[in-house]
């Protein structure tokens, strides 16, 4: 689900709210992909201490040797639960007044959903939306006749582009759990076609350190040699990371790309900086590497931790509610357009999700 609140109120709604922000999605772009570079892991390491700062060797297969460093910590900001309506909150950690974004990341939130709150149909233009289900399940319907459940494990990354009009509702009784991140797609690609790409849990990709202290779910990018098959527009990492006590993970990130961390559960360690459940930790951009460890004893026992780190755009943003341009004209059209059901909401003309009547009861 969409938990992008900043720019969008949830369901059930003042009536003179707009409503704005989620998942759910369209039919496959017309166009594909172009191969994007995708950060990987090192063929060699070699670890070497000095002092108190750990550096390591990569070897880059032709024989020559480079020095790869840990990203330093440049900020701590601890998430606290704010409700939104009966039904949704949610821990929100970029999007906020202190962090309005780290470009390309747009909003990263951990959210809880159930009855009465519901998503009702709504727009989204010019970024990518990723869902990913820690606990029950989110059901949605798009324009296109896309419909199904993100259940507990699963992912759903899409590309918004020119347009798209979806609805979402708790997939079952009780609390739903998951992360929702926005991530900005370039000028150059704000336009593109809808591509809506889903993996269930099985479909993920997972890894692990030899003695099985570290297990990583690979959502986007490369993790210990396992790959995702997901293609994101704007190239980005996104890890689920588990690491038992005292278990460390060095993860390659390409220097220059924004890099951050949001830790689900436990205490994580991160350099010298520690960090508890519901923090997001904020890396500096030298250095190539990500380093993360678990305490080897301590009152929480292991930790589990989001890594995500995206190319950065450099460009200019301005939003509101469901809509991501580059200029205040740019949001303008993106809103006569839906109005209209023009420019890539056609499909809107005369449609209703199948959930339209469940958000309209509640």
């Amino acid at each position: 689900m969409s938990a992008a609140t900043a720019c969008m109120p949830l369901v059930p709604p003042p009536p003179s709210s707009p409503i704005h922000g989620s998942t759910g999605k369209p039919a496959m772009a017309a166009t594909e992909l172009a191969e994007r570079r995708k950060p990987g892991g090192m063929e060699t390491t070699i670890t070497e201490s000095h002092g108190s700062e750990e550096r390591r060797a990569e070897g880059n297969g032709d024989g020559e040797v480079k020095m790869s460093e840990p990203r330093a910590v440049v900020r701590t900001l601890t998430c606290e639960r704010k409700p939104y309506v009966e039904g949704f909150a949610l821990w929100r950690s970029i999007g906020r007044p202190e962090l309005p974004e780290l470009d390309p990341i747009l909003s990263l939130d951990e959210f809880e959903f159930s009855a009465p709150a519901a998503f009702p149909d709504h727009p989204h233009r010019g970024f990518e939306n990723v869902t990913y289900m820690l606990e029950g399940g989110v059901s949605y319907h798009d324009f296109s006749g896309h419909k199904g459940t993100i259940n507990a494990g699963d992912v759903q990354w899409l590309t918004a582009g020119r347009g798209v009009v979806h609805a979402e509702v708790p997939a079952g009784n009780g609390v739903q759990r998951g992360i929702n991140i926005w991530v900005n797609l370039s000028a150059s690609d704000k336009m593109v076609e809808p591509r809506y790409q889903d993996l269930a849990s099985n479909g993920i990709p997972t890894a692990a350190t030899g003695g099985g202290g570290v297990s990583v779910k690979v959502i986007a990018g490369e993790c210990l040699g396992a790959r995702s098959p997901l293609r994101p527009r704007t190239p980005a990492l996104c890890l689920d990371v588990a690491l038992r006590p005292g278990a460390r993970l060095r993860q390659p990130v390409p220097r220059g790309w924004s890099a951050c961390a949001y830790v689900i559960g436990g205490e994580a360690v991160f350099g010298d900086a520690s960090a508890g459940a519901r923090t997001l930790v904020v890396f500096g951009g030298d250095g190539d590497v990500i380093d993360v460890r678990a305490e080897a004893a301590g009152a929480v026992a292991g930790a589990r931790v989001m890594l995500v780190a995206a190319r950065p755009h450099g460009e200019a943003v301005v939003r509101d509610g469901p809509f991501v341009m580059n200029t205040r004209e740019e949001v303008e059209q993106a809103r006569e357009d839906f109005r209209r059901r023009r420019n890539g909401f056609e499909m809107a003309d005369g449609w209703t999700s199948d959930h339209a009547a469940t958000a309209a009861e509640r």
